[in-house]
């Protein structure tokens, strides 16, 4: 009988403690090649020191965190992308002057073969590089439709809606080639129109980008519409795990997240 695959992302009893505060205790996790997995919580609860611990941002004082098997605990920021682990931020960090296709470009740089001294002499190697790496952007962003193309390739990034921010920030991170997409909170600030369309794109990067994706988000509708499964955290532990419904349930994650309905019963 043959054994069920690992996981592509794995954490092991991950702890970590800022002074005598513990953010994280003991999280078990796990995202499988092809899942979209949510993680909800109140505010505190935790979900962004995950990611951060996850890039390499922070290291866990204890427990393992592993990529397709491989151990990344230690490994710099851009090592873990280089891994295959990319993500995008609750705040936008868009550079704001540069253009929307430059702004996809610049992630990209980071993968590329070139070193400095070919970049300074301009190589005929170093110029084909910059010929992928501008083809590999129009692709990403031509994935987003008519909100990222034609004369918006040009337009410096402040001049975007916010939903379109949003959308040009996930295009970045896919500029990596990444296994595996961190979304935190995709769809804050967004009216429900925007909503709907951000939760039909995380579907989208599913089953037409092949993206495995591991989400952080507030909003129930778009963790209802998008999640194989989703997993509760409060306080840096998880309380609750499985599907949306059996979750959104759980008489401890309604006393954590949805404490004004637990109010109101009493």
């Amino acid at each position: 009988m043959s054994s069920a695959p690992a996981p592509l992302l794995e954490l092991r009893e991950v702890s970590l403690a800022f002074g005598g505060l513990r953010v994280v205790s003991g999280l078990d996790l796990h995202v499988d090649e092809g899942e979209i997995v949510s993680v909800i919580g109140p505010n505190g609860a935790g979900k962004t020191t995950l990611f951060n611990l996850i890039t390499g941002i922070y290291r866990p004082d204890s427990g393992s965190i592993t990529l397709a098997g491989d151990s990344i605990v230690g490994l710099q920021p851009h090592q873990i992308s280089q891994r295959g682990i990319s993500r995008t931020f609750q705040t936008l960090r868009l550079f704001l002057n540069m253009s929307v296709k430059e702004n996809v470009m610049a992630a990209a740089y980071g993968h590329t073969r070139a070193g400095v001294f070919r970049s300074m002499l301009r190589t005929p190697g170093m110029r084909r590089e910059e010929r992928e790496i501008e083809a590999l952007a129009e692709e990403r962003l031509a994935f987003f439709g008519k909100r990222l193309m034609g004369y918006r390739w040009d337009q410096p990034a402040y001049s975007l809606s916010y939903a379109n921010r949003r959308r040009l920030e996930i295009a970045r991170a896919t500029a990596t080639n990444p296994r595996i997409l961190l979304l935190d909170e995709p769809a804050a600030g967004m009216n429900p129109a925007e909503t709907h369309e951000i939760t039909e794109l995380i579907g989208e990067l599913r089953t037409a980008g092949g993206y495995t994706i591991l989400v952080i988000e507030h909003d129930m509708h778009v963790v209802e519409g998008i999640s194989d499964r989703v997993v509760a955290l409060d306080h840096g532990v998880k309380l609750a795990e499985g599907s949306f419904e059996s979750v959104a349930t759980n008489a401890q994650v309604i006393e954590a997240y949805l404490g004004l309905q637990t109010a109101a019963t009493k």
